[in-house]
């Protein structure tokens, strides 16, 4: 199984609480899918969960009934909605019009803090894929349509994501190739596992890059760092995500931001780092100080 389809399987498990949420959800996966207007609504997958996920939501939320399709090959499951007066329910719900001539995104969907990143969700539902980080480091959403691509941009800037776009084939690619902005927009659409799977996997990279360079470093001491480091990476980036550094105390603050640069480091050499040095005991006390703080939000 992919980390791709590992991405969606945990993005379709995800239970929201407000149904605003479900309603962002819903408007991610058909906005960006095959057809999404007046006339035709075709949402289009390889991924058969997705799809009854998208007749489910269809009928909980805009009450229209569909049955999904699959391809001779077995391999693509379509939904395809071609009534209009179903059409124009489901186009009515999301504040569309006949009068627009492009596709844009409705930003009065969007009722609570967590809406937006339902709608990314959605959208990487529909036309999202990242690759397994043992690999590369890539994520991307395949836009047919330029206006539509713009404003998804904007929106992800919105969520402090700078993705960076080109087109293939007549697409609008928009896409991410730093490791951390891919953690944040897995984080921001729900897929926190998948987050610090990566996490994981870069954290063991980067000790075995290290260990690479180091000639006397065994495999012990390599599983033994691991074994330390990524607790303590996943409190700090908890930290960050929820409350941010600026909260923290100057010393805790300086202790996050050379973890995180330094992930690779045993305890006694990230202590060195400090101006003064600090000892092995006081650089322990202060990552726990911070797992501490990461437990209590």
């Amino acid at each position: 199984m992919s980390f791709s389809t590992d991405v969606r399987n945990e993005l379709i498990k995800t239970e929201y609480e407000n149904s605003c949420c479900k309603k962002s959800l819903l408007y991610g996966m058909a906005l960006f899918s095959k057809s999404f207007s007046f006339a035709q609504i075709a949402f289009q997958t390889e991924h058969k969960n997705a799809a009854r996920l998208f007749k489910q939501l269809l009928s909980e939320l805009c009450n229209v009934k569909s049955d999904i399709s699959v391809s001779p090959s077995g391999k693509s499951f379509s939904i395809v909605i071609d009534n209009p007066a179903s059409c124009a329910k489901i186009m009515s719900y999301f504040g569309h019009t006949q009068d627009e001539t492009s596709l844009r995104i409705n930003h009065s969907n969007f009722v609570c803090q967590n809406c937006l990143g339902a709608f990314t969700a959605g959208a990487f539902l529909s036309v999202g894929s990242v690759s397994s980080p043992e690999k590369e480091y890539h994520m991307e959403f395949t836009v047919a349509y330029m206006n539509l691509s713009k404003s998804f941009v904007t929106l992800l800037q919105e969520l402090e994501l700078e993705p960076k776009t080109t087109t293939r084939k007549g697409y609008h690619i928009i896409y991410f190739k730093d490791s951390e902005a891919i953690e944040d927009c897995l984080y921001i659409m729900g897929a926190s596992h998948s987050m610090f799977d990566m996490m994981n996997v870069k954290i063991v990279k980067e000790i075995r890059n290290s260990a690479n360079r180091r000639a006397n470093c065994e495999t012990a001491n390599i599983e033994k760092t691991v074994r330390a480091a990524y607790p303590q990476l996943e409190a700090i980036y908890k930290i960050k995500k929820k409350k941010g550094f600026k909260q923290l105390s100057a010393p805790l603050r300086e202790m996050a931001e050379k973890r995180l640069e330094n992930p690779d480091l045993s305890l006694s050499e990230l202590a060195e780092l400090f101006d003064p040095p600090l000892s092995r005991s006081g650089a322990n006390h202060r990552l726990k100080r911070l797992m501490d703080i990461a437990d209590s939000l």
